[in-house]
């Protein structure tokens, strides 16, 4: 057998008889994926691990707690055996063949008259790797495609049409290696990217010559405001057919208007995926050395846009409130107005010699951190020049950092 190819083929085992031999560590490998099927499983073993038991508990699969004897695969499809026992297997592999039932044998491959793929799935595309007798060569092949699937770096574009669609997608802090997954497939199957001046720059340098890339900051807008004008763009070119991304940095919906745009292609009917993203509130402090939270320091944090100064009317933030909260206050889009927010709270009751820090360009090369207190944060951030986006932290926890940041 081993001198021939193996001939792959997809087996639909939907509602049809599974018989597994054995319920150790193969078995509870190999059952999710046949559970997956819909496969109606006969699982014969007397034990089985803490897992394959759960799943007997579960109703997942029917187990008769014995050995295998004659006659078990009566009615079968498909045959899986998992035993340690090699007198069980090799009677067992003999029913199989004498049934002409196509028999998986994880002792002796060689004795099989079928062989397990290694498997993976990503976005309804199922990927089956056999390379004969080296398991490990199978397993990293399929890992190799699937992740390249999902990360975007192998290319599968969608031929058949889906009709107008577009994907709000947060890119992530800045780094480009901190978007998802599933949003670095999306920026490769995209025809149209309407991207952030803040969105993950390097990730466009990396998108094929066909793909028409949109500063959203440089559409031409006229009478409308500048997000009404963005909205027409998504829905234009999703109605021209074209496979549309709004690459936006952090998370579409945190302080990214992501909502206005959902409600806008709603409107106009056409469908929209949210792709989460990793926001800078948390990101950012954290690839500074500053938890947001920790045992005993702060029990809570709280994200605020600063965009606002705080006597503004039109602020709808409780600075007062704020200024009475114990925990992490992490500010966005507050470089311009940090020296009014920190006299804000100073004068609120937060003391004045709380640790703040603020760092620019966070998860990218730029990166760097100022440290100051609520009393000297304005003087320093414009001493040292600090331009957005910046992320501000206010609370203990910055004092947590090892490093001495001076």
């Amino acid at each position: 057998m081993s001198e021939h190819f193996a001939y792959p083929v997809g087996l639909r085992l939907s509602g049809r008889r599974v018989v597994v031999l054995g319920a150790g560590q193969v078995a509870q490998r190999r059952l999710p994926a046949l559970i997956a099927a819909g496969a109606d499983i006969l699982l014969i073993s007397p034990s089985a691990t803490a897992s394959v038991e759960a799943m007997a508990e579960a109703g997942e699969v029917r187990w008769e707690r014995r050995r295998y004897r004659d006659g078990d695969f009566e009615g079968a499809w498909y045959v899986l055996i998992t035993t340690d026992d090699p007198e069980a297997n090799a009677a067992a592999s003999a029913e199989a063949e004498a049934r002409r039932i196509w028999c998986v044998r994880s002792d002796d491959a060689e004795a099989a008259s079928a062989w397990t793929p290694a498997t993976g799935r990503s976005e309804g595309v199922t990927v089956a790797v056999l390379t004969g007798e080296d398991p490990r060569r199978s397993a990293a092949v399929r890992d190799a495609v699937v992740e390249g699937l999902r990360d975007g770096t192998l290319a599968a574009p969608r031929h058949r049409a889906r009709g107008p669609h577009v994907a709000l997608v947060g890119g992530g802090p800045g780094d480009p290696d901190l978007i998802t997954v599933r949003g670095r497939r999306l920026l490769a199957e995209a025809d149209v990217v309407v991207a952030d001046r803040l969105g993950p720059r390097d990730l466009l340098d990396e998108l094929p010559p066909h793909v028409e890339v949109i500063d959203a900051a440089k559409i031409p807008y006229g009478r409308f405001m500048a997000q009404e004008a963005i909205n027409n763009a998504l829905i234009e070119h999703a109605k021209a057919g074209k496979s549309v991304v709004r690459l936006k940095g952090g998370d579409p919906f945190v302080f990214g208007r992501g909502m206005e745009e959902a409600e806008a292609l709603a409107a106009a009917g056409i469908p929209c995926t949210v792709v989460p993203g990793i926001s800078s509130s948390i990101s950012v402090p954290g690839a500074a050395g500053i938890p947001v939270t920790h045992r005993g320091v702060a029990h809570e944090f709280t994200v605020v846009s600063g965009h606002v100064a705080p006597d503004d009317p039109s602020s709808l933030v409780d600075w007062a409130a704020l200024a009475r909260l114990r925990g992490t206050l992490v500010l966005l889009m507050a470089v311009e107005k940090i020296g009014a927010i920190a006299a804000t709270l100073v004068a609120h009751g937060r003391a004045a010699d709380t640790p703040v820090a603020v760092v620019q360009e966070g998860t990218t090369p730029g990166q760097r951190r100022v440290d100051a207190t609520l009393a000297t944060v304005g003087e320093r951030a414009a001493a040292e020049g600090i331009r957005p986006p910046a992320v501000v932290v206010i609370g203990d926890v910055v004092a947590l950092s090892s490093r001495d940041h001076g």
